[in-house]
């Protein structure tokens, strides 16, 4: 449920593209909710849906110029690098942008999350560790790297060893 406040400032639309067909709610990290259509909650769009972020760059609203942003950074056009060039954000609101949370997925799309158990679902020959990890082998109270959404640490055969998360299931 969009909150009234939220419908008033955007007048029942998407306030990144203007859609007023099915308007739903999304809630950044910050706990603040933006009006989106379904399509622009997703983010499956063609490129020509997306020109309209040209113009949601420049709203009053601090949490759609963060999600019209991050959604300019995911595509690769020469229009979408141009808008995020021309664009200003104050500092915070910039930072904010750039703290994208990275989630680590699983082989079947999954998320993980520090603590959970895996299993390996192919053979994956140890660096260092002169053994290979075999399919099936269960990884219990894996943790998350920071950094890379591609990698996961866990314990195999006694060693504590990075494994790619596309080549585990969660368990």
């Amino acid at each position: 449920m969009i909150p009234e406040t939220v419908l008033a400032r955007s007048n029942g639309a998407c306030e990144l593209c203007g859609a007023e067909a099915s308007v739903g709610s999304a809630v950044n990290p910050r706990d603040d909710v933006i009006a989106l259509c379904a399509t622009c909650a997703s983010g499956d769009a063609d490129d020509s849906h997306w020109r309209c972020l040209q113009g949601a760059v420049w709203s009053e609203v601090p949490a759609v110029q963060v999600q019209a942003v991050r959604q300019l950074r995911t595509l690769d056009a020469a229009w979408a690098q141009e808008a995020l060039d021309m664009v200003y954000l104050d500092d915070d609101v910039a930072a904010w942008a750039a703290d994208v949370p990275v989630e680590h997925r699983d082989a079947n799309g999954a998320l993980l999350s520090a603590g959970d158990n895996v299993v390996l679902i192919k053979d994956l020959p140890v660096k260092g560790g002169g053994f290979t990890a075999k399919r099936g082998t269960a990884v219990r109270g894996i943790s998350l790297v920071a950094d890379n959404a591609g990698h996961i640490e866990g314990r195999v055969e006694g060693q504590r060893i990075v494994i790619l998360t596309e080549f585990v299931k969660k368990k």
